[in-house]
C-alpha cells in the first residue's frame, strides 16, 4: 500500500481536477497528490467535449461565485495558455440581437459585464457588426473583446504533465475508476478497479459522476446530476468564409444555456451549436444512446420530474433540433441568414453534467462543500473550463482551512 500512500487524492482527471491539484501542490509542494481518472487519458468528457472558448465573464450575476471565478480564472488561463505554449487566440467575439425583444436583455449582459470588471466590452450598432463578421446580421450587438478559444485538452494535459514532472511523488493514474470508499483511522481507502489508494484527504471533482462519487464517500447532497447533450454541426469549407471567429446571440433569460452560437476552434475548423437535449446515458454522445442505471435514477429523482414539467415547451424545441438539420440550420441562420443546408455537416456531442435540485430548479452557480476529510465539487456548469484555475485556488484555500494543511 505504502507506494498508493498519497496525502489527498483527487478524483477527476479533467480540467478542474487537475487545476485544483496544480494548485494544492503549487501551495504545499511537499504533499503527495494522486488524481484518479477512469478513462484512458484526461479531460475525456467534458472539458474535451466543450465548445473551446475561454469565457469572458460577461453574462453572469454580479458577485456569483461564476463571475468571480470566471473573470480571475479567464485572467489566469491565458497567462498559462502564454507561459506554456497551449494553442489559444484572443479573438474577441460578438453577441448579436436579430429582434427588438432582445434588447433590454442584452442591455443586462452588457450592465452585468461592468459590474463584473470585464474589460474591452462595448455595445455596437448593425454597421460595426458587419464590420468584424460580414455575413452577420443584427438590429444590435456587443463586443466583447476579450473572449478568445483555446485547446483545453492540451491545457489539461499540461497540467497534468506540471503535476509529475514539478511536485516529487505526485502522479495521474490513467484508466483508474474509484468504486469505494472506506473510512478507517482518519483516512481513506479508494477501492478502484485496479488496485486501492490510501489518502489522508478526499477533492472530488467528478463532473458527469460528482453527485454518485459524493453519495459513495459518504457526503449527502440532495441534488442530482442530469445530463444534457449538445450537439454540433461543422461549417464546411464552403461554409466556413462566413464566419470570421465567434457570434453568439443574445441569451434567452428564461434557461441556463447561451443559444446556438459560432466558434472558430484552435485547428482553423468552425462549429455550430450546441442545442441542449436531456440524455438517457451520461455519457453517452450518440442520439440513441442509452443507460438503464442512469435512466432509472434520472426518472427516480423527482426533481427531473419537476424540471420537466417546467421546461417541456424549451425541451421539445431542443428535440426537433437534434432531429431536424433543416430545423437546427433554421435557428442558425437567426445569425446568418445566407447560410445554406450544404454549408453543414454533421459534427461532434458533449454531454453537461448540471446539477438538480429535488424542486426541479438547476443550480445555476458554481457548488462545491466539504464533508469530513473530504471536499466535492458539486456542480461546475461552464464557464468551469475558463474559470478552472481559480476554481483550483478557491478548494485549495478550502483545504487550507477545512484539512489544516500545512
Amino acid at each position: 500500500m505504502d507506494n498508493n500512500l498519497f496525502d489527498i487524492v483527487v478524483i477527476g482527471g479533467g480540467c478542474v481536477g487537475l487545476a485544483t491539484a496544480y494548485k494544492v501542490n503549487l501551495k504545499y509542494p511537499h504533499l503527495k497528490i494522486a488524481v484518479l481518472e477512469k478513462e484512458g487519458r484526461v479531460s475525456s468528457h467534458q472539458t474535451g467535449r466543450n465548445s473551446g472558448v475561454i469565457h469572458s465573464g460577461i453574462y453572469y450575476k454580479p458577485g456569483s461565485y461564476k463571475a468571480k471565478n470566471c473573470v480571475e480564472g479567464r485572467r489566469e488561463l491565458v497567462a498559462f495558455a502564454k507561459e506554456h505554449n497551449v494553442r489559444h487566440d484572443i479573438c474577441g467575439k460578438v453577441i448579436v440581437a436579430t429582434h427588438e425583444s432582445e434588447l433590454a436583455h442584452m442591455n443586462k449582459v452588457y450592465q452585468n459585464g461592468l459590474a463584473n470588471g470585464v474589460e474591452d466590452i462595448a455595445v455596437i450598432t448593425r454597421e460595426q457588426i458587419k464590420e468584424i463578421e460580414p455575413y452577420c446580421e443584427g438590429i444590435s450587438g456587443l463586443w466583447v473583446g476579450c473572449t478568445g478559444i483555446i485547446d483545453y485538452v492540451g491545457f489539461s494535459q499540461k497540467l497534468a504533465d506540471l503535476l509529475e514532472q514539478k511536485f516529487n511523488g505526485s502522479k495521474v493514474f490513467l484508466n483508474t475508476e474509484a468504486k469505494d470508499f472506506i473510512h478507517q483511522d482518519g483516512k481513506t481507502i479508494i477501492k478502484t478497479n485496479n488496485k486501492s489508494f490510501e489518502a489522508r484527504y478526499i477533492i472530488a471533482c467528478a463532473g458527469l459522476q460528482s453527485d454518485r462519487i459524493a453519495k459513495k464517500e459518504g457526503a449527502g447532497t440532495e441534488d442530482a446530476i442530469v445530463g444534457f447533450r449538445g450537439d454540433y454541426y461543422d461549417l464546411s469549407e464552403k461554409g466556413r468564409k462566413k464566419v470570421r471567429n465567434l457570434i453568439y446571440p443574445v441569451p434567452n433569460p428564461q434557461f441556463p444555456f447561451l443559444g446556438v452560437h459560432f466558434t472558430r476552434m484552435t485547428n482553423g475548423e468552425v462549429e455550430c451549436g450546441p442545442n441542449a437535449v436531456f440524455v438517457f446515458k451520461r455519457e453517452g454522445y450518440s442520439k440513441t444512446a442509452f443507460n438503464a442505471k442512469d435512466t432509472a435514477e434520472a426518472f427516480g429523482f423527482g426533481g427531473t420530474w419537476k424540471f420537466f414539467a417546467k421546461q417541456w415547451r424549451f425541451g421539445l424545441d431542443e428535440y426537433r433540433g437534434a432531429f431536424s438539420k433543416a430545423y437546427f440550420l433554421k435557428r442558425l441562420q437567426k445569425l446568418i441568414p445566407s447560410l445554406e443546408s450544404d454549408d453543414i455537416v454533421p459534427g461532434r456531442a458533449g454531454v453537461r453534467a448540471m446539477a438538480l435540485s429535488k424542486e426541479g430548479n438547476m443550480i445555476d452557480d458554481f457548488k462545491i462543500e466539504v464533508s469530513g476529510n473530504a471536499i466535492h465539487v458539486l456542480n461546475a456548469p461552464s464557464p468551469a473550463a475558463t474559470a478552472a484555475l481559480a476554481i483550483g485556488s478557491a478548494v485549495e484555500d478550502m483545504a487550507t482551512k477545512h484539512f489544516g494543511l500545512n
